[in-house]
């Protein structure tokens, strides 16, 4: 084919003109030839040296990579051997707290256990996925109205369903006979109550009193809008009834801080009383049959841990007293959120299901994750104060559970701790040396030798604060 091409070319021109044009061409392909060649020896150079480049960086950030990894590796063998302290985390199957290590830097860590926030139940809730999840459309609960036919025209009614249903599986509680009365948690119900008990024809507002030690928002509640109708009166052991004054009594079983049972002190004839039952749950203590008291607080806080949610409902027997209830809460907030209303519902019957349609997985029940988890803090707890001897905790003996139905321990939701030492005047400025913050029992009328101490807390607090008062041995 070249040589054709050749021809092609000589035709136009005479024969010595042919072989200059051959011997031109000849040239210019040698040098077209050896032109290329060069060119792919100065490529395969550069990508040779591309690579060798490369392989050189790759090199240098192995050994970086090497000498990080080897330096950490030294770190880590330096703090597991230069300190002891551990923390742990709760484990989604329930069991005791998983070990894990810290650094120094928690030492100086501030725990705060002065506020019953309880997030110790986050676990269970993680683990229990899209099960607990609500998805509300945009257009869902934009009423005032949830059904117009229940005296309580603000209640939900799956949330009311789910309230009922749970008493019942739990059998903590009687409902049949009860209006529920749902609040902005147990703070709201209780306003209302003592609106709703107060009498407005009196110039004397009625005396609100509860056993000390009593919950220390008891004395706030009562006080805090300064109302004409009613007014903290204190300690009911130590109040004076007589024929003309009336009285509230609010008892609370298990108590709040001490985790004691609780019946009413005073008569019944000239006063009224109210049961906070927001610790009445398996997860702190026997379920001894339901209560069917004519007033009832529970709160979605402490039974599921859902203190962001702010539900609690109330049973009450006395259609009036419900009515006006009712009427303070229409009063102070329109109703209450129907959108929180939906999630605790939900919330409520994930629990439920729990028990009367149970998964083979046994994280799925409740109120024995939440048992286990408070079972082994109780006793790691105790354990600590044992071996610091300067500190004493309430003993509780153990009952039998109609809910386990087996021989149970009694497991509050706050430890109420005493100080022994008599070096130690105030306990709760001795545990805040320490960048610990817990609640006076001042504040719930004792003495400033007690503290209550949260055990709801999440693990690593926890597990900071056992630590702290088990290095506090008198040895």
């Amino acid at each position: 084919m070249a040589q054709a091409q050749r021809r092609r070319n000589c035709n136009i021109g005479t024969g010595s003109e042919c072989k200059e044009k051959e011997l031109l061409l000849l040239l210019l392909l040698r040098e077209r030839g050896r032109s290329e060649g060069q060119g792919h020896q100065q490529q395969q150079q550069r990508w040779l040296n591309r690579t060798t480049s490369l392989n050189n960086n790759a090199k240098a950030t192995m050994a970086t990579v090497l000498a990080m990894a080897m330096a950490m590796a030294m770190l880590l063998l330096f703090y597991s051997s230069s300190t002891s302290t551990r923390i742990t985390t709760p484990s989604t199957t329930g069991t005791a707290d998983e070990a894990l290590s810290i650094s120094d830097v928690d030492a100086d860590a501030v725990i705060n256990l002065d506020h019953g926030d309880p997030t110790m139940f986050e676990p269970f809730w993680k683990n229990a996925g899209d099960k607990a999840t609500v998805i509300i459309p945009g257009w869902h609960t934009m009423s005032y109205f949830s059904d117009t036919s229940n005296l309580c025209w603000f209640l939900e009614p799956d949330f009311a369903n789910q309230v009922r249903r749970l008493h019942r599986i739990v059998g903590n509680a009687v409902t049949h006979a009860h209006h529920i009365i749902v609040g902005v948690g147990s703070t709201q119900l209780i306003h209302a109550l003592l609106f709703a008990l107060s009498a407005t024809n009196t110039r004397h507002p009625v005396s609100v009193v509860s056993a000390a030690p009593f919950y220390s928002m008891y004395p706030g509640i009562t006080d805090f809008l300064k109302s004409g109708l009613f007014r903290w009166a204190g300690d009911a052991t130590s109040f004076k009834v007589n024929g003309s004054s009336s009285f509230i009594e609010i008892v609370c079983s298990p108590n709040n801080p001490d985790g004691t049972l609780r019946r009413a002190v005073l008569s019944t004839e000239a006063g009224k009383l109210v049961h906070d039952l927001a610790y009445y749950w398996p997860q702190y203590t026997p379920m001894r049959g339901p209560a069917d008291e004519d007033i009832m607080l529970f709160t979605v806080s402490k039974a599921t841990g859902h203190a962001g949610t702010r539900i609690g409902w109330a049973l009450v027997r006395d259609a009036d007293i419900a009515s006006r209830m009712v009427k303070f809460i229409e009063m102070n907030s329109i109703g209450v959120s129907k959108d929180s209303q939906v999630r605790a519902a939900r919330i409520l019957q994930v629990i439920s299901d729990g028990y009367e349609l149970p998964d083979p997985d046994s994280t799925t029940s409740f109120f024995h994750f939440s048992r286990r988890l408070l079972a082994d803090r109780w006793q790691r707890l105790r354990r600590a104060v044992e071996e610091s001897g300067r500190f004493s905790l309430p003993q509780f003996s153990s009952e039998f559970c109609e809910f386990t139905k087996e021989h149970t321990e009694t497991y509050p939701a706050f430890a109420w701790l005493r100080c022994d030492d008599e070096s130690i005047e105030d306990c709760e400025g001795f545990f805040k040396s320490m960048k610990v913050l817990t609640r006076s029992g001042r504040h719930f009328g004792a003495g400033s030798e007690y503290i209550r101490i949260s055990m709801l807390d999440r693990a690593r607090n926890f597990d900071l604060f056992v630590e702290r008062i088990a290095s506090l041995g008198l040895g």
